[in-house]
């Protein structure tokens, strides 16, 4: 890894502002490879020199990976005026990386949203180019059918005039409440409720179960998240790359 300012690595870090880190050194408060530094300026290879801060080693990460449960009344955001935003739900131990959410669940949508500050990451699976696939479980208003499983196919128009790429409608329960899932290549506005407005149906639950190769963990309740395994990390990698 290239050698950053101790400064900047312990900021990023979250023990405070480039100006508070500088009292911080100034105040006797950080060794690296055993030797007292009073220099903030100084480079350092977080990966590979050892830096101890107020007597505990500091172990860095560039990037956060966050596999989240998002559940109802919470919006995909970093912040909000108004609700509480999935950041909200986060340790400070995590927070701290500034993650923010790969895309957007509704607020009245549960289900599987990734959070991450590797910004190139979180720009490849979002790109309408690579069609990253999403799958959801929903249930609906009304019988869901074989004609509707064809018009997903082909391709619904929604209000806007705009027609959708094809996509993959699953019936698991067809009655006066039909259970379904889909699964989307790209990520519109409202989307899998738009194409059942389209098909005149509508959406009364609405959960993302897969991202990618990724699918949701079903141990994690409602605002419950944990870190991604470096497994799954490189998963989501491949499947971008592609």
């Amino acid at each position: 890894m290239a050698r950053e300012r101790l400064d900047k690595v312990l900021a990023n870090m979250g023990y405070g502002t480039r100006k508070e880190v500088k009292k911080l050194v100034k105040d006797e408060g950080v060794t690296v490879n055993g030797v007292l530094i009073r220099d903030s300026s100084m480079h350092v290879d977080p990966e590979k020199d050892v830096i101890v801060v107020s007597g505990e080693e500091l172990f860095y990460r560039k990037y956060i990976y966050l596999m989240m449960n998002k559940p109802q009344g919470v919006i995909s955001a970093t912040e909000d005026d108004y609700d509480e935003t999935v950041v909200d739900l986060l340790e400070p131990e995590h927070s701290l990386f500034k993650p923010a959410p790969v895309g957007r669940l509704d607020k009245d949508t549960e289900g599987l949203l990734l959070l991450t500050n590797d910004g190139e990451l979180n720009h490849m699976l979002l790109s309408p180019r690579r069609h990253v696939p999403k799958k959801y479980y929903a249930r609906i208003h009304g019988k869901v059918t074989e004609d509707d499983v064809k018009k997903f196919q082909r391709g619904v128009i929604l209000d806007d005039g705009y027609r959708t790429m094809p996509s993959e409608l699953i019936i698991l329960n067809s009655d006066e409440i039909s259970e379904i899932e889909v699964v989307l290549y790209e990520g519109k506005y409202h989307q899998v409720k738009r194409m059942f407005e389209a098909v005149g149906k509508k959406v009364v639950y609405l959960k993302r179960i897969e991202i990618g190769p990724l699918k949701l963990d079903e141990s994690l309740l409602p605002g419950e998240y944990r870190e991604l395994t470096d497994d799954e990390i490189d998963m989501l990698k491949r499947a971008v790359a592609k």
